[in-house]
């Protein structure tokens, strides 16, 4: 298994956003880009956060989180738990001292062999065993 970029939950998440149309917008790009090329996965703590945030945050009803998981999650979903995936992640958060959630996302972007993590929750810029992690809004805040 290998893509391109890694999308974090929050890029899910400004997808349903109406209060800020610049990351909307660049979170429909983003995933648009992912899903029409195959080029960006997701893993399943993504799944779970944004299905909690949509059902319990935002107010999704059933159908509508149906429709997401459907169209978008599932198809981009393509990490699963592993011995693996979390004693890379507690590594991770040793040598960084990142949160035990951050550092599961960058190891199941790492374990997909992704090139670019895609959040707004890290450090801009910053390479991690051949990872590099981009906050994308900041190009959106330009644009405004």
């Amino acid at each position: 298994m290998s893509a391109e970029a890694f999308l974090d939950t929050n890029i899910i998440i400004y997808l349903l956003d109406d209060t800020d149309a610049a990351k909307r917008r660049r979170s429909e790009a983003l995933i648009e880009h992912a899903l029409e090329h195959g080029s960006g996965c997701i893993s399943y703590q993504v799944v779970q956060e944004s299905l909690y945030v949509t059902t319990r945050k935002l107010s999704f009803n059933t159908e509508d989180a149906n429709r997401l998981l459907n169209r978008v999650l599932l198809p981009l979903w393509k990490v699963n738990p592993s011995g693996t995936l979390y004693r890379r992640g507690l590594d991770l958060q040793a040598r960084y001292q990142f949160s035990s959630y951050d550092s599961l996302i960058i190891a199941a972007a790492l374990d997909a062999g992704c090139k670019t993590l895609y959040s707004e929750d890290l450090q801009h810029g910053q390479r991690i065993d051949g990872l590099t992690i981009q906050n994308p809004f900041l190009e959106s805040r330009l644009e405004e």
